[in-house]
């Protein structure tokens, strides 16, 4: 059962803590990223963000479809989502952990059921709300379940708060472009920090 393995994920929330406020630039891309976009983008974006966040669901409703057709669609931009699970902490990390658990080319797919769906989180309860991540991984429930029990999978999620403690990061969302932190998350504000960098 799902929540069954999801608790093995309990723990792991217990060390979710605040950020370190440190003026180091977020952890390099590597292949245990998620990445949407060309690995050879001039610009990287990297977004922190939580999936019970509602400023983060905003961004991935609101924003992101206008950002992708300008910027990930064109080649000029690569996207990396990193989690940083908050409040409910134990809800954020178990679905983070979902999508870290998805088939390789369906971690957006989760990340859209579960930021599209956040309302319901809230109305219909954990369960349907997980169902969809899970409808969208592109694995079997048993799979799921499999990899969320596997200690790898709470290793990789402790990496990447690890790593957003270590790059200052305050709240969610956060993002970093070519390393540097951009506090407007708004298209026109994206746009500014990365326009003057394609003209280079």
């Amino acid at each position: 059962m799902i929540r069954r393995a999801l608790l093995a994920l309990t723990l792991l929330t217990a060390t979710l803590g605040g950020p370190a406020f440190a003026a180091e630039p977020p952890p390099p891309v590597t292949a245990q990223d998620n990445v949407m976009g060309r690995a050879d983008a001039p610009v990287t974006v990297i977004e922190y963000a939580s999936f019970t966040c509602s400023h983060c669901a905003d961004f991935h409703n609101d924003v992101l479809p206008a950002f992708k057709a300008r910027y990930i669609d064109t080649g000029k931009v690569r996207l990396v989502h990193r989690n940083l699970p908050t409040a409910p902490a134990n809800v954020a990390a178990a679905a983070a952990a979902v999508a870290l658990c998805a088939a390789p080319d369906r971690y957006f797919d989760v990340a859209q059921a579960f930021m599209h769906n956040q309302a319901a989180l809230r109305t219909a309860g954990a369960n349907p709300w997980f169902e969809a991540g899970v409808a969208a991984s592109g694995k079997t429930r048993e799979q799921i379940e499999t990899c969320l029990k596997n200690p790898a999978t709470g290793a990789a999620l402790e990496a990447q708060v690890v790593g957003a403690e270590a790059a200052g990061v305050a709240g969610t969302p956060s993002f970093f472009v070519n390393g540097k932190p951009i506090a407007d998350h708004s298209l026109e504000g994206l746009s500014a920090a990365i326009d003057p960098l394609l003209r280079r």
